[in-house]
């Protein structure tokens, strides 16, 4: 099994990686691979997306649908931060049966906490393992929510790779700065500095090592917020709004904002009437139930409520006060506007053509 780096770049549109933003990258994918634009799994948010990049399988097999769930048999609901969610095997996992080293690198701890299993080396800024910490050489980390954090998980990355040689590195960011800087703002430009100087120096180390840099899900601005959960309530209707994005990241999204809504009605409630709100609304743009959400984005039928609900260009569901919001503040993501991602790779496994979906990098590995 080749020895692989494997960083995701939470957040990352293609437009913050360029170029210009990362010369000795474009320089490596120039001579030694390939850069082009794929496209993440739906909903485009982080969980979903590391359940895809990490088993090569859509979520109709991973079975994460979100950050956050929800149980209509029980009305319990809840974070997705620990392991029992993701029912497929990782290319960690695979790797680990196979008698080989893998180490997962993240500053969001959730990361680690859903997907670690199959780890011998586990780092995340959130927890750190002051232990583990020392034997690398490495400080304890900064804030999560700062931008600071990046390039830490970076040189942590490249500490691991210099210091315990695993055959399999996974290593991912936090999309704080790309929340509240769009492309090419001094701020956006440093995050992709400090991954393009940590990973050009994992290449000189390791030049035989495959590199895949691409990005759980892209970022837009957001002018124009709804709460749908308050309109369907002001109307009397029966339903709970699940929004796919929302987790403990408050800093990112201070309202839960995202481009996509899974709607369960209760068993009371007239599907008609809510169609009628939801097609009354101009916020959202496709209204489809479960079944055609489920063949169009290999989404599990059962676990995505009754409707699906996809918000136009420039809106976002969230949970603000009243029913709707105008902003100039919101950077965010979970729609079809923030599937398109960049996919880098040098050494990679198949030709440019053959990747569609950043869930492909580890599709061809784990064929192999």
């Amino acid at each position: 099994m080749d020895k692989i780096l494997l960083v995701v770049i939470d957040g990352c549109a293609p437009e913050y990686l360029t170029r210009e933003t990362a010369p000795g990258l474009y320089g490596l994918a120039d001579s030694l691979g390939f850069v082009k634009i794929v496209k993440s799994a739906v909903p485009s948010v982080t969980n979903v997306n590391h359940a895809c990049i990490l088993s090569g399988r859509f979520p109709e097999e991973t079975r994460v649908v979100g950050n956050y769930y929800y149980n209509r048999q029980t009305k319990e609901e809840g974070f997705i931060e620990e392991r029992g969610f993701m029912k497929a095997e990782t290319i960690l996992q695979a790797y680990k049966k196979a008698g080989k080293k893998t180490a997962l690198l993240t500053v969001k701890g959730k990361v680690l906490g859903v997907y670690g299993d199959g780890a011998d080396i586990g780092i995340s800024v959130q927890t750190p393992d002051k232990e583990l910490l020392d034997r690398l050489g490495l400080d304890m980390p900064p804030k999560v929510q700062s931008p600071e954090s990046t390039e830490w998980i970076m040189k942590a990355a490249l500490a691991c790779v210099e210091k315990e040689d695993p055959d399999f590195v996974y290593c991912t960011t936090n999309d704080f700065v790309f929340h509240h800087y769009g492309p090419g703002t001094p701020e956006a430009k440093e995050q992709i500095a400090f991954a393009d100087k940590y990973i050009t120096k994992i290449h000189e180390i390791d030049p035989e090592r495959q590199i895949y840099i691409t990005a759980d899900h892209g970022m837009n601005q957001k002018t124009d917020l709804i709460n749908f959960q308050n309109m369907a309530d002001r109307k009397g209707l029966h339903l709970y709004c699940l929004p796919p994005l929302k987790d403990r990241y408050v800093e990112n999204h201070i309202y839960q904002e995202g481009g996509i809504l899974y709607i369960f009605l209760e068993k009371d409630q007239d599907p008609e009437e809510f169609l009628k709100l939801a097609k009354e609304t101009p916020e959202i743009e496709q209204i489809m139930t479960a079944r055609e959400a489920a063949a169009a984005f290999h989404l599990p039928e059962d676990e995505i409520g009754d409707y699906v609900l996809l918000a136009a260009r420039g809106c976002a569901f969230g949970e603000v006060p009243g029913e709707r919001l105008k902003t100039e503040e919101v950077r965010t993501h979970g729609s079809l506007y923030e599937r398109e991602i960049p996919l880098l790779a040098i050494h990679p496994q198949a030709p440019s053509e053959a990747y569609e979906y950043s869930k492909d990098i580890a599709a061809f590995i784990m064929d192999r």
